[in-house]
């Protein structure tokens, strides 16, 4: 067995992308070997000096990924952050702390670059606590069983005025940056999306060798304006006595009116031999289940932790996003990673604006970095962390206090996967 001082991480070389890749694909039990054209389009939109690589004796044995990302909290300001994806250890070289060695080095380039936060989506839970990051948002789905809904099968289209149009990938590459931008400014937790998202979206570019084109639904307002869009799949099932029984999948769907997501659900369960809607991944406070006449129609599938965030920079942190009273609290955060721990006092105003600075003085709570970032978009309780141990009480009525200023009436939702 090799030794962990004999394998070498570093960011990888042009001329070891594929062996990259290979490993990439074999941590994520894929085929190894990339089709030409799908490893070219990795190569041109995965950045050079944001790949790295674990090498032992020249073979390429767990990679890693970061790209530049904006993140939106509360208040609809943004920050900067690392996103980490491409994480893969191969099998034959787990416990070697390979993935401490690549999430250190990533990290302490980020908190240079000057990066508020990092990101990621976590594959398994266990993992990315010890490196300081928390479960920061949630996502549920829902399936529907359509004829339980209550809808009018015979609805033709919206009765607000507007109307759902059909439209190709070409037309979502020209009508989606703009409606997502609108969407993300208002949604904490939500990502920016780069050109190769909505090229990826709609088969202009291909990361994977297959690919099964979606149909693409538009909403229009009454007045003409783009207010939502939605990509979805169906599958070709019918029972014994040709009876349909087919299920519309559902990748994405965006709205930036309640109108738009009542008149694109509907929409949905509205056609033709499809009696099941999954929705994909929603928010867990999504209104859908309540714009169907009977909301038990949408049955929750699945549940479970969503976007991870490791704060990088408290002071920053704590000041992009705005607050829900006027308050004053001092934070002891610990930090193993040795990035941003201390003590730091927040002061929020009436008027929601949040000011930070370290102090001295005594701390009202103390937790990790990891449970604070569980807490900093909104989503989580301090009082049920204190009840959990992860958050201490050094002052009584702390976390009380700390749920008032930090938590949200609607819950933070990112949209994306990446």
């Amino acid at each position: 067995m090799t030794s962990r001082a004999d394998i070498d991480v570093r960011p990888i070389a042009e001329s070891e992308f594929a062996d990259w890749n290979r490993a990439l694909n074999t941590g994520f039990l894929r085929a190894p070997t990339s089709p030409r054209e799908v490893l070219d389009a990795r190569r041109r939109h995965f950045l050079p000096g944001r790949r790295l690589g674990a090498f032992d004796g020249g073979r390429c044995v767990a990679t890693f990924r970061s790209f530049a990302q904006e993140l939106t909290v509360v208040g609809g300001a943004t920050v900067s952050a690392d996103a980490i994806t491409n994480v893969s250890v191969t099998a034959t070289h787990r416990r070697r702390g390979l993935l401490t060695r690549m999430m250190a080095r990533d990290l302490a380039a980020a908190k240079e670059n000057g990066d508020v936060v990092a990101t990621l989506i976590a594959a398994e839970y266990p993992i990315y606590g010890r490196y300081g990051f928390g479960p920061a948002t949630s996502a549920t789905e829902w399936t529907i069983d359509v004829p339980r809904t209550g809808l009018d099968p015979r609805r033709s289209g919206p009765d607000d005025g507007g109307r759902i149009d059909l439209v190709d990938g070409e037309d979502i590459r020209k009508l989606g940056p703009d409606l997502h931008e609108r969407l993300r400014r208002a949604q904490p937790g939500a990502v920016d999306r780069a050109e190769v998202w909505w090229q990826l979206a709609t088969g202009a570019v291909r990361f994977h060798p297959t690919w099964n084109e979606p149909c693409f639904a538009v909403y229009r307002s009454a007045d003409g304006e783009v207010e939502g869009m939605a990509a979805y799949t169906a599958d070709d099932r019918w029972g014994d006595a040709k009876q349909p029984l087919n299920t519309v999948g559902v990748n994405w769907l965006i709205g930036v009116t309640p109108a738009a997501e009542r008149a694109l659900w509907h929409y949905l369960c509205s056609i033709d031999w499809v009696v099941r809607v999954k929705s994909g991944w929603r928010a867990p406070d999504d209104l859908l289940p309540h714009f169907l006449p009977d909301p038990r129609a949408a049955a929750v599938t699945t549940q479970a932790d969503w976007l991870w965030v490791r704060i990088l920079d408290v002071v920053r942190a704590l000041e992009a996003r705005t607050y829900g009273a006027a308050g004053s609290l001092v934070l002891e955060v610990a930090d193993g990673g040795g990035l941003t721990g201390g003590r730091y006092r927040l002061q929020a105003s009436a008027d929601g604006a949040g000011s930070c600075a370290p102090t001295t003085e005594s701390a009202d709570l103390a937790l990790d970095v990891a449970d604070l970032a569980t807490l900093w978009l909104g989503d989580e309780s301090a009082v049920r962390l204190a009840a959990l141990g992860r958050v201490r009480e050094e002052r009584a009525g702390a976390a009380r206090q700390a749920d008032a200023l930090l938590r949200t009436s609607r819950r933070p939702w990112c949209p994306d996967l990446f």
